[in-house]
């Protein structure tokens, strides 16, 4: 299509608005042309001006520096008569050669307009500042090697481990009992890696529908379904770009899904839903799991192709039960912690609670261990918590008691330490009360108690 300039008639009628303040300045600051909004404005006429150095007319004028710099100025705020303008300023060139200065401003009604504008692009911005501060602090990982208490040797291998792998980008699988901290050692391998700067993101794939999943890993374009978002969202994937993603509880995920990752994991890339072309990612994948990854396999539950691209490095936090001797330190840290977050005074633990700790199984591991040590310190006034401040896990030890065959002595001293736990338990630990119920006298429950460690 051929070029057709604008009539002359019409670039005036443009020009001279009641709206609009125009002025051109040639490379010397000659003021060449002004509209007559401006000169209105001002109370001078378009005479008074044209010919005239810009400085005399408008001595705060920039029109000269932004020429020297050859920079274009937008949005500038400038004062004239008592009033705010926004100005736009742009050097003009012919044939690569500077000719002279374009001023615009927007004043009067069309002021208002652009103050309520810039007012809401301020806002929109500031909210925008508050969502990316807020994405930071959702994006990044809490733990370090240093939260994973314990002096034991599986757990030094552990930490070795983590450090080892952090240095690498391989996709890393964990795997263990609910409670073993696979989230806490997910953190701790990207906070020691080089990618510590920049996002991890976690997602737990068991609290995701089954029908969102896709578009929550992978995002969606817009228009690609019903109450999609205008523009459409970003992924999990895309949000973890050049950090971590972590996978939370993979094998809960369904074969569907399963196939859409293993792509994800072959390419490198990711595709929208609603999209049409492939989204390059880097991103480190750390998935978790407490089911039987390879039973699963066997029952077809479970893609043997995406096992071994998760499978990468594999790693197995071992159980409470595995590692005994942590847990005095492990209880002291928890009891430490809780009583932080929950504002209370701090307390300790009797020795003899250590020894009921070591006696148990743990089978809900850490998590089961600051769930009971909650609330211990939620129930207790005392500043040192005793063994009949954990009666949830004197009747668990106790049931266990009863179903092992033992000699008799021993049978009946696990029958008398249960007799003298419920008692007390019953009577709101009131010693005098349970000696009334039990037929004794208060100084033979005493001696009965020290005998069990029991006060």
């Amino acid at each position: 299509m051929d070029y057709i300039p604008c009539p002359p008639e019409i670039a005036e009628i443009i020009a001279e608005n009641d709206y609009e303040a125009i002025i051109f300045v040639d490379q010397s600051g000659i003021i060449r042309w002004i509209n007559k909004g401006y000169t209105d404005f001002i109370q001078l006429t378009q005479q008074d001006c044209i010919g005239r150095f810009v400085k005399d007319i408008f001595p705060q004028s920039k029109l000269l520096e932004v020429m020297q710099s050859g920079k274009p100025q937008y949005g500038d705020f400038w004062e004239l008569g008592g009033q705010q303008l926004i100005v736009h300023r742009w050097p003009i060139y012919r044939n690569g050669e500077l000719v002279g200065c374009l001023g615009k401003s927007v004043f009067r009604d069309q002021l208002e307009l652009a103050k309520k504008f810039v007012h809401r692009l301020q806002k929109l911005e500031k909210e925008l500042h508050g969502y990316r501060n807020a994405l930071a602090r959702e994006s990044r990982a809490k733990y370090t090697t240093e939260q994973i208490i314990g002096r034991s040797e599986k757990i030094a291998r552990l930490r070795a481990k983590i450090l080892r792998i952090a240095r690498t980008t391989s996709t890393v699988l964990i795997t263990g009992e609910s409670g073993t901290g696979k989230e806490l050692i997910a953190h701790a391998i990207h906070n020691a890696s080089d990618r510590s700067h920049m996002p991890f993101v976690r997602v737990n794939c068991t609290t995701i529908p089954e029908e969102l999943l896709e578009s929550e890993l992978f995002g969606y374009e817009e228009g690609a379904f019903t109450g999609a978002r205008k523009g459409g969202k970003l992924g999990k994937f895309e949000l973890a770009q050049g950090g971590t993603i972590f996978l939370d509880e993979i094998g809960d995920i369904s074969r569907t899904m399963q196939a859409k990752l293993l792509r994800v994991l072959q390419e490198r890339e990711i595709e929208r839903v609603g999209g049409t072309h492939s989204i390059s990612v880097n991103v480190r994948v750390i998935a978790a799991t407490n089911r039987n990854l390879e039973e699963m396999i066997r029952h077809q539950l479970f893609r043997e192709d995406l096992y071994y691209r998760l499978n990468v490095v594999l790693l197995q936090p071992p159980p409470l039960r595995e590692r005994k001797e942590d847990i005095p330190l492990l209880a002291e840290h928890l009891l430490r912690k809780i009583c932080h977050r929950l504002a209370t005074p701090e307390k300790t633990l009797r020795p003899e609670v250590i020894g009921l700790f070591q006696n148990y199984d743990w089978p809900g591991n850490v998590r089961e261990l600051e769930n009971m040590l909650e609330q211990a310190v939620n129930l207790s006034d005392a500043a040192v918590l005793t063994p009949l401040d954990f009666p949830a896990l004197l009747r668990r030890i106790s049931l266990r008691n009863r179903k092992e065959q033992r000699p008799l002595a021993e049978a009946l001293a696990t029958a008398e330490k249960d007799i003298l736990v419920n008692t007390l338990l019953q009577t709101g630990n009131n010693k005098k009360e349970a000696a009334r119920l039990l037929g004794i006298h208060r100084s033979v429950l005493y001696r009965k108690l020290a005998r069990y460690n029991l006060l």
